[in-house]
């Protein structure tokens, strides 16, 4: 499937809960061979990990958190030129689901990369908590071996090793369901070193998604957090791509949040 131009990504708008920002994308990026492995908690689990100003967004009483293994192409900024070194990168994040402004999005508690460039970039731009990590990822198939050991200095050991593959057709989430809840989300947060939530908007199609089965031989990336996953097995979902484009972050006023 040929990469989608900027102006491809925008031209279905109608899904979203709100307008695409007015100021101009910054990046565009591509997500390949994506897991979503999904446990709920109990708010009060998640909650104190959270800064002042994003509340904790639930789904019939309980708050979730996904562990999102994939691979990154694609990746360019716009008005750069090509970075060889931070373009294709393996990348797993941790995150659960807050609501700032009436505008659900997504708080990553980590992301992990195997681009120096790009994790140093994403702290200082973004203000988000990326760690080097040096990964092994093959696909056989539509099967994904995927392996991840943080490396990052001082950071607490984190690893996941795991074989996935999606286990029927692909489906668009209906509104009100916990699949949409999940996932229909056009926006990051984040959190200044002062602690000050910002907002970064995302834009890419309804999440083309497929039941998904995985054998996971290791986790700990939550256990890093000081978060315990529930014995209880995981809600799995695959996408085999997803185009998206990304604006720059913007502070959330303290008197709105």
């Amino acid at each position: 499937m040929a990469v989608l131009k900027p102006n491809e990504i925008l031209s279905s708008v109608e899904y979203r809960p709100w307008p695409v920002p007015r100021v101009p994308w910054v990046m565009r990026q591509t997500w390949n061979d994506l897991l979503f492995a999904h446990w709920p908690l109990p708010p009060a689990v998640l909650a104190p990990h959270l800064p002042a100003g994003l509340t904790l967004d639930t789904y019939a009483e309980n708050a979730w958190i996904g562990v999102v293994p994939f691979r990154m192409t694609g990746v360019r900024v716009r008005g750069l030129p090509h970075i060889p070194t931070a373009t294709r990168l393996g990348e797993i994040n941790v995150r659960t689901y807050v609501v700032a402004q009436g505008k659900p999005g997504v708080w990553f508690f980590s992301l992990d990369a195997d681009s120096p460039l790009a994790v140093a970039v994403a702290r200082t731009t973004f203000f988000l908590p990326y760690f080097r990590a040096r990964f092994t990822i093959n696909r056989d198939g539509e099967t994904v071996d995927y392996a991840v050991r943080r490396t990052h200095g001082g950071a607490a050991p984190a690893e996941f090793v795991g074989r996935y593959r999606p286990a029927g057709p692909v489906f668009h989430a209906a509104p009100d369901t916990l699949e949409h809840w999940l996932t229909a989300r056009y926006c990051l947060y984040s959190a200044s070193p002062s602690g000050q939530p910002y907002r970064g908007e995302i834009h890419h199609a309804p999440w083309p998604l497929r039941p998904a089965t995985a054998d996971i031989s290791r986790n700990t990336m939550c256990a890093a957090l000081g978060i315990s996953l529930p014995s209880t097995a995981p809600l799995l979902h695959y996408v085999h791509r997803l185009d998206v484009l990304c604006w720059p972050i913007r502070r959330v006023p303290p008197s709105l949040a």
